[in-house]
């Protein structure tokens, strides 16, 4: 099974960068959208039947605000639509897909580029942590895949240096990162196959940060470490241009 997690930054928008078109090649079983910036009634969930997706949209009460959804090939067997806290589900933060044996999550974490939401975004992560470790019991095979608005490491970021005291990459959401994947029992699947440096999937608009590649990578596709057995590659498709974030693809013998 090959599945992508890919923040768009606009669903809408980049549909009219032929993201469709860009679909057709990756072929993902499985893509989670974060920050898709639509109500359902917005996103053309047509073309992707007819590309073959069943598509689900949790939508932020905000109107181009946040959202998440899953289009998947296989059609689940149940969709939860956040994770019963009222103030992260009405930003449509979680979304979750059943399947016979796993289950898959595609998360929006908020971000703190104002300082001022700090201490909401590590509130949602701490909620977060245990919303996973909570439905472990119930749902040991997970796969959680999204934009964390966290790196983890120093490889994880162009300038860890300058950017230690930015939020993004503070001491404080780095330990929580490493508490959520130990807590968890989770792998992180790129580093589980790729430990070199300059892997980033966002960059700023600004200063050409992009051709340059000063990056930042903060999306995740995040396993159950009872899957480990079970994984057999995963790449940053940093060629996909729709967004300031790039896809980053994971694949499972599941």
């Amino acid at each position: 099974m090959k599945l992508i997690t890919y923040n768009v930054n606009g669903i809408r928008a980049a549909f009219t960068k032929d993201f469709l078109g860009w679909l057709i090649t990756a072929d993902p079983d499985i893509i989670c959208i974060q920050e898709s910036k639509a109500g359902n009634d917005q996103i053309d969930i047509e073309s992707l039947e007819k590309l073959g997706y069943h598509s689900y949209w949790h939508s932020a009460i905000r109107k181009g605000y946040s959202g998440v959804g899953i289009a998947s090939k296989i059609k689940p067997n149940h969709i939860e639509y956040g994770c019963g806290i009222e103030s992260y589900d009405n930003e449509g933060r979680i979304i979750r897909a059943d399947f016979n044996g796993y289950s898959v999550i595609s998360v929006y974490v908020p971000s703190a580029s104002n300082i001022e939401r700090l201490d909401f975004k590590m509130q949602f992560c701490h909620d977060f942590l245990n919303y996973i470790k909570n439905l472990k019991k119930e749902i040991p095979n997970l796969i959680i895949s999204g934009d964390f608005n966290i790196c983890h490491e120093a490889i994880d970021i162009h300038d860890p240096v300058r950017l230690k005291n930015v939020s993004g990459f503070l001491p404080m959401e780095r330990e929580w990162m490493t508490q959520f994947i130990n807590e968890c029992e989770l792998i992180d699947s790129f580093r589980f196959f790729n430990n070199e440096p300059d892997n980033y999937t966002w960059w700023s608009y600004r200063q050409n940060s992009r051709a340059k590649n000063k990056g930042w990578r903060l999306d995740y596709n995040f396993t159950s470490y009872s899957l480990k057995e079970k994984l057999s590659r995963a790449v940053i498709l940093k060629e996909a241009v729709h967004s300031d974030h790039c896809p980053a693809l994971v694949e499972l013998s599941i």
